[in-house]
């Protein structure tokens, strides 16, 4: 059953319209992805959520809750961890932790125990009492998300969670969000990383121009978008010279070079290997290997969208990929 219901969401900065009039639910314990370049209206609708920003129209239920009159309520329970950190440079990692908790009405041995708790499970007991400024990026980001869940949440509200950290950090940090679905938590989730959403997310909305254009589990997203079939052959030697021959004498195929020794097989059809194989036989070609190639969600977000996927990469600098 969904538990957060977003309903012709609006929201207009003058005459420039953020987040133009989107509809989505989110279900009980998954991890919901906003996937969409920078400028697409991901963190606006997250601002709109959490009760940061106020909607020019439109309705957000969460739990039941009117998240727009009744914002406190809302916000007892639920968890937010923003783009960029947002905790006491000066402070240890441990008060960090303590301070968030009492923020939330937490008593002193509830949330030192918590504090605790927490340190040891995003390992990073042995930087406890080091300040916060002195925290490695990755460091940081799983204090931060820490801090967003010390008071135990229902609801996790994860915006661009592993922007500018090391690769190592990052998978770190994928895996910790796994493992907070697998304690029942919800998860709504930003990102511009294709290969972070297809990674965590149980299902997935493309968002562009303020405007979602596709949503389902990326396993539906990848099947609904396969509208050809293609088979990548390994070869023996090049084929270069010979394309147009034998494409020609494949029927309702089209032969696409890809490497010095490889080549695409593509059909709207099934692909019949035998006949392929027996002509290029013919053409002295052998064939090491035949792999079908199914599309990726980079694919299906690029055909949706127009957007090309290395726009995304490009947006924001030290990432990892």
């Amino acid at each position: 059953m969904p538990i957060i219901t977003v309903t012709n969401l609006k929201k207009t900065f003058g005459k420039v319209c953020a987040v133009d009039d989107i509809s989505f639910e989110i279900d009980e314990g998954e991890i919901f992805g906003f996937l969409g370049p920078n400028g697409a209206g991901k963190t606006t609708t997250i601002n709109m959520m959490i009760g940061l920003a106020r909607p020019t129209d439109g309705d957000i239920v969460i739990y039941g809750i009117d998240a727009v009159k009744d914002v406190k309520k809302v916000q007892g329970i639920i968890g937010v961890v923003p783009d960029e950190n947002n905790l006491y440079d000066d402070m240890d990692g441990f008060d960090n932790l303590c301070f968030c908790a009492a923020l939330y009405g937490m008593g002193k041995n509830e949330r030192e125990k918590r504090a605790q708790e927490l340190l040891e499970d995003f390992d990073l007991a042995a930087a406890e009492k080091r300040p916060f400024k002195a925290y490695s990026k990755g460091m940081r980001r799983k204090l931060t998300i820490a801090a967003g869940i010390i008071h135990d949440p229902k609801i996790l509200f994860l915006d661009e969670p592993t922007t500018g950290i090391d690769v190592e950090s990052a998978r770190q940090i994928r895996r910790l969000i796994v493992s907070l679905k697998e304690q029942g938590k919800t998860i709504f989730l930003t990102t511009h990383y294709i290969e972070e959403a297809q990674r965590v997310c149980d299902r997935v909305a493309f968002i562009a121009n303020g405007k979602i254009v596709k949503v389902g589990t990326v396993k539906e997203l990848v099947e609904n978008a396969q509208h050809e079939h293609r088979i990548k052959l390994v070869l023996d030697k090049s084929i270069k010279g010979m394309k147009e021959e034998i494409e020609s004498s494949l029927e309702n195929c089209k032969l696409k070079i890809q490497e010095e020794n490889s080549c695409l097989i593509i059909s709207k059809e099934r692909i019949a290997l035998y006949p392929v194989l027996r002509i290029l036989d013919s053409k002295g070609v052998s064939v090491y290997e035949a792999i079908e190639i199914k599309p990726s969600l980079e694919d299906v977000f690029v055909s949706v969208t127009g957007i090309e996927a290395f726009k995304l990469k490009k947006e924001k600098e030290g990432v990892e990929k």
